[in-house]
Formats: structure tokens, C-alpha cells, sequence
């Protein structure tokens, strides 16, 4: 019987992970704040469209290009969560169901005598143009900022648990300087949109499942003539608000009303459900004793 002997492989930088640096660069809490950083900035500078309607559009593709880079040359990832060629169907069924979320919401409160509609003076481009534009803006700075960095980077850390509850706190905080904000609706936004949002990406994995979800949960809200977290603007139709706040989210608009933050955990918990099935869900990490 012969034995070989094979003479162990030098330690590289790459087995130990690269340099100091390299590594502060490639911890996930550094990647995130770079990143929603990054993000936040060119959101801000492009939200508007009152001097260009497509600035937001325009924001919004370099808001991808920014994620992609810090994701690349920062945490050194891919991102199969942006994959380009997912883009279409994954943001038309995100889109279907925030639609059916909005619409299912504002039936009930409709019928429960919190809204009557007429339809609104003005074009149908001049109404749906700017809003569409400014949605796609939002939507995805938002998703990038909240589900794309945020999320996956304390998951990492955390696991998906603790990371669905801080980003939904944070998301509901950040809306809390909107106008006509409360802190019940503040933690209205932080169960339906931050549960709901980051529910759909912990089950679909898709970054455009969740920005179109987002998109058409805004765009259908604005188009309806309500407001979208505080923020008036005119619509296709003019909604007349009756009856208490709990109900129809008073001026804050219909994600203050409780009919959609019940809704909302409706449609999360399944979704939650399917990601643990599917093996999506990430464990916290045992700590050694």
C-alpha cells in the first residue's frame, strides 16, 4: 500500500478574506449604509418632476446603478435579486398585487361608508403622466434602500426575522415626518407596507416583485384621489373622506386606516409562510458559547 503526500496550498489574502480593510468594506452593516447612502441621495435630488417629468424615471435607473456597484465593488455579491431578465414578470405580478391590495381596500372602506367617488376634471395624460413618474421613483429608491440593502444586510447578521421587524420600524419611522403623520399611522405603515414589502421579497427573492408592488400600491392610492402617505395630488378621480380616520386614514390617506393594516397582515403571513417552505427564510445565528 502507497500514500501520497500533497504539500499544503500557501494562505492567500483571498482565504483570509483580504486586508483589514477589505473586510470593514465587505461587513454588511458597512455595505448597507454606504449603499442607502448612495441611494437616498439620488433619490432626493430626482424625486420631483414639477421642472421634468422623467427626473424620477432618470433617478430611479441610477439608483439601480448605484446598488449595483456598492453591491459589486463594496460587498463583493452579485445580485440575483436585480437580475434583469426577471424584471418584467416579477414586477407585473408584484404590480397585480398591489393593485388588488388598494383596490380590495378601498371597496371596504367605500362600502363601510368612508369614501364616495366622482370622477376629476383634467386629461388623462396630464393626471397619469406625473404620478406614474413620480411612483417609479419612489418605489424603487425605497425597495433599494429598505429591502435591498437594509434587509438582506441584517439578515446576515440577525437572520430574516429580526431584519423583517427593524427595516418594517424603520420604514414606518421614516414616514413619520409626512404630512398629516400620526404615530398611528406611522406604525400603520410599519406593519402593512414595511410587513408587507419585505414579506414579498423574503418570498420571491426579487427586488422587482417588490418595487412593482410598491409602484402600483402608490399609483393606484394617487390615482384614486387620495392621498399617498400624507402627500395630496390630483388623481382620476376625487375622493370625498366621511366618517372616522380609523377607518379611512383621514388626511394621511387610506394606509392610515386599519382596513388596509389588517389586509396587509392577510396577505404578508402567506407569503411569509411560503418563504420558510421555499428555504428563502435565513436563521439567526447561534452565538458560541
Amino acid at each position: 500500500m502507497s500514500t501520497t503526500t500533497t504539500t499544503p496550498r500557501p494562505r492567500t489574502r483571498e482565504d483570509d478574506g483580504g486586508g483589514p480593510m477589505s473586510r470593514f468594506l465587505r461587513h454588511p452593516l458597512t455595505w448597507m449604509l454606504i449603499g442607502v447612502v448612495g441611494v437616498a441621495l439620488v433619490g432626493g435630488l430626482t424625486a420631483s418632476a414639477e421642472q421634468f417629468l422623467l427626473l424620477p424615471v432618470l433617478g430611479a435607473a441610477l439608483a439601480v446603478v448605484v446598488y449595483r456597484v456598492v453591491m459589486r465593488c463594496v460587498a463583493h455579491r452579485r445580485t440575483p435579486e436585480l437580475a434583469g431578465r426577471r424584471a418584467v414578470p416579477e414586477a407585473l405580478r408584484g404590480a397585480a398585487v398591489g393593485l388588488g391590495f388598494v383596490a380590495v381596500s378601498a371597496a371596504v372602506v367605500t362600502a363601510l361608508g368612508g369614501y364616495t367617488f366622482r370622477v376629476a376634471d383634467g386629461g388623462l395624460l396630464a393626471v397619469v403622466a406625473p404620478i406614474v413618474a413620480v411612483t417609479v421613483g419612489a418605489a424603487v429608491t425605497e425597495e433599494l434602500m429598505f429591502r435591498g440593502f437594509a434587509l438582506q444586510a441584517l439578515e446576515r447578521l440577525l437572520g430574516s426575522w429580526v431584519a423583517l421587524g427593524i427595516t418594517a420600524l424603520f420604514f414606518g419611522l421614516t414616514h413619520l415626518f409626512n404630512p398629516a403623520a400620526t404615530a398611528w399611522s406611522a406604525l400603520a405603515i410599519a406593519i402593512e407596507a414595511g410587513g408587507l414589502l419585505g414579506a414579498a421579497f423574503l418570498w420571491r427573492r426579487n427586488l422587482w416583485f417588490a418595487i412593482g408592488l410598491h409602484l402600483a400600491w402608490n399609483a393606484t392610492i394617487a390615482l384614486l384621489g387620495i392621498p399617498v402617505s400624507g402627500h395630496a395630488s390630483a388623481g382620476l378621480l376625487v375622493a370625498d373622506i366621511s366618517g372616522p380616520s380609523l377607518l379611512t386614514g383621514g388626511a394621511f390617506g387610506i394606509e392610515g386606516s386599519v382596513v388596509t393594516v389588517v389586509l396587509g397582515v392577510l396577505i404578508a403571513v402567506p407569503m411569509l409562510v411560503l418563504a420558510r417552505r421555499r428555504g428563502t427564510w435565513v436563521p439567526a445565528r447561534r452565538r458560541r458559547p
